[in-house]
C-alpha cells in the first residue's frame, strides 16, 4: 500500500471515528441521497453542524454532493467504502492465518 492510499484510508477511519458522522453514513446508506435539512430532522444538533460533519465526510471522499436547484443532496461514494472494506478484509485474513498457525503450533506441542 502506498503512502497516499494509507493517508486516504486514515482519513476515512478518522471521519468514521465520530459517532455523529458514523450515524450520518448509516442513514445515507439506508435512505440514499438526502439534504442536510432532512439529515438534521430529529437530530439533537443543528443543520449547520450536520453540514460541517458532511464536509469532513466529503474531505475523506466518503460522501459526494449534488445540487438540485436550491437543494444540495449528499450521498455515499461507494468506491471509498470498498477500499476501506478491502483493507479490513486483508487485516482479518492476516489474523485468521496467524491464528491458524498458532493453533497448529499448540496442537503439535
Amino acid at each position: 500500500m502506498s503512502n497516499g492510499s494509507e493517508h486516504d484510508l486514515a482519513s476515512v477511519f478518522a471521519a468514521l471515528g465520530d459517532a455523529t458522522r458514523l450515524a450520518l453514513v448509516t442513514r445515507l446508506l439506508a435512505a440514499g441521497a438526502l439534504s442536510a435539512t432532512t439529515l438534521a430532522d430529529g437530530q439533537a444538533i443543528s443543520r449547520q453542524a450536520i453540514v460541517k460533519h458532511l464536509q469532513v465526510l466529503e474531505a475523506a471522499k466518503l460522501v459526494v454532493h449534488e445540487r438540485h436547484g436550491r437543494e444540495v443532496r449528499y450521498g455515499l461514494d461507494p468506491h471509498r467504502i470498498k477500499e476501506a472494506r478491502a483493507f479490513l478484509t486483508a487485516i482479518a485474513t492476516g489474523w485468521d492465518r496467524a491464528l491458524d498457525r498458532l493453533k497448529s503450533l499448540v496442537e503439535t506441542a
